[in-house]
């Protein structure tokens, strides 16, 4: 049996070897320059970081202190680079491009992006748009750093077409992943979102999305509560539904978040209580709903989606 562990490996120096000589990183002038690689990247780094140290380009870079100090004496004997005394902290040298510097920088950077734009002219809109997207992924997955960690996590906004569609499939895949239920579980949320547009009134209802960097990472919804029986509404109860956070996006707060839009929003539209239905074995989930101020008020066995459950009902007044 193969290693999963090698296979893994070897794809991802096999796309590693594809792409750097996609993008011509192989060739000895970088971008048809007299500059490497790393020469190229420590160029772009004084070009948009002035007045920086030799310290902050090694961190940033994570350069060796000794291979950077050569590169920086090899630009500053070509006049590439200038050096200045901090006037705050004497023992402190600013690092900054001269003019000539900046000329030799300027082709670099046009020539770069004419190479990006003429990649991207090669394929459709929604292909661009999945390239982007898997960038984005890889950058999440693969950058541990501060400066990262820092940066606005996600954005809300309303569902939009495709929207709906994402909402049922991630559903089904990830509670099939997680809990091992089956097709029927995806069945009912399909009817349960297809019920959302079929009645969507957007004075007392609402979809929030959660995306980053064009990828959708949660969604929660709002809706009017109904008679299970009858389906006629229930006057003053407002339901939330179909709430999930990507794995990739859990610790983030995201689904405490969510949830507490539903309450503001159910406040505004003049809701009395929401009401909210889920299943004992989903921890984290009723983790939020009960810090949010939910309170379980009652509990059935079931057998659903292949597994015997215990379903729970949640109720949260409002002032």
């Amino acid at each position: 049996m193969a290693d999963p562990t090698s296979e893994r490996v070897e794809t991802v120096r096999e796309f590693n070897r594809f792409y750097t000589r996609r993008i011509g990183v192989l060739h000895e002038g970088l971008l048809d320059s007299g500059f490497t690689l790393t020469e190229s990247r420590l160029l772009w780094e004084l070009a948009h970081k002035d007045n920086t140290t030799a310290t902050e380009l090694a961190r940033n870079l994570e350069l060796d202190a000794g291979y950077l100090s050569r590169l920086l004496r090899s630009f500053k004997e070509r006049g590439l680079v200038k050096a200045t005394r901090s006037k705050d902290d004497a023992r402190s040298t600013h690092l900054s491009l001269t003019a000539a510097g900046r000329r030799a920088f300027a082709p670099l950077n046009t020539r770069s992006q004419e190479q990006v734009t003429q990649l991207l002219a090669r394929l459709a809109e929604p292909q661009q748009q999945q390239l982007l997207q898997a960038f984005g992924q890889i950058g999440r997955l693969l950058d541990d750093s501060p400066e990262r960690a820092a940066k606005a996590p996600y954005l809300l906004r309303a569902h939009r077409p495709g929207d709906i569609g994402w909402v049922v499939a991630r559903h089904g895949a990830l509670y099939a992943q997680e809990y091992h239920w089956d097709m029927h579980f995806e069945s009912l949320v399909a009817r349960i979102a297809a019920d959302f547009i079929d009645r969507f009134d957007t004075q007392r209802e609402a979809c929030w999305i959660a995306e980053r960097d064009g990828v959708n990472l949660g969604c929660v919804f709002l809706v009017q509560a109904r008679d299970e029986t009858t389906h006629e509404p229930l006057p003053g109860v407002a339901q939330l539904r179909m709430l999930l956070v990507e794995p990739a996006a859990r610790g983030l707060g995201l689904g405490g978040r969510l949830v507490a839009e539903c309450t503001r929003f159910a406040q505004q539209a003049g809701y009395r209580s929401i009401r909210l239905w889920t299943n004992s074995l989903l921890g984290a989930a009723r983790h939020i709903y009960q810090r949010e101020g939910y309170q379980l008020i009652a509990s059935e066995a079931h057998h659903s989606f292949g597994h015997d459950l215990v379903g729970e009902t949640w109720e949260m007044p409002l002032p």
